[in-house]
């Protein structure tokens, strides 16, 4: 019984390994090998670049519905696509045009803020998913609710 143990101890060993060293093999060739996953290069590849990645409403009544539109530029050299924005709150909504923006261009990102039901101190965040390289950018924004008198 003892001998299946030791056998079992090494197997599971030589496994562990050889799977770790695959992925820093992977890893590696990542890095050094700037190509996306349809080999074409990075440097081709549509570009976003907000004009600001944050917005502070300020303090707000509670109850108050607000919005904010972050402004984006292309600046790669291939049309750029917003594929998806999410909110991480059902209190923010995020609205964008799916409409490719074409190198140079500019597009918008809306997010309109709900602050029913909500008090104090707020940051909420959208994720805002690309065919950039990196894939997607998060946005902020931030409030302080306060109540009505």
């Amino acid at each position: 019984m003892k001998h299946y143990s030791i056998y079992f101890i090494i197997a599971a060993s030589l496994i562990l390994l050889s799977c770790k060293n695959k992925s820093h093999t992977i890893t590696a060739e990542i890095i050094n090998n700037p190509i996306t996953a349809d080999n074409s290069d990075i440097s081709e590849l549509p570009k976003i670049q907000f004009e600001k990645v944050e917005h502070d409403f300020g303090i707000l009544l509670q109850g108050e519905k607000v919005t904010y539109t972050f402004k984006f530029k292309n600046i790669g050299k291939q049309d750029l696509i917003v594929k998806e924005a999410t909110a991480s709150c059902g209190c923010t909504v995020p609205k964008f045009t799916t409409k490719p923006v074409a190198p140079g261009e500019q597009g918008e990102i809306e997010v309109i803020f709900n602050s029913s039901n909500r008090s104090g101190r707020q940051v909420k965040t959208v994720t805002v998913w690309t065919n950039c390289q990196p894939n997607q950018t998060k946005l902020q924004i931030m409030c302080e609710i306060v109540e009505p008198k």
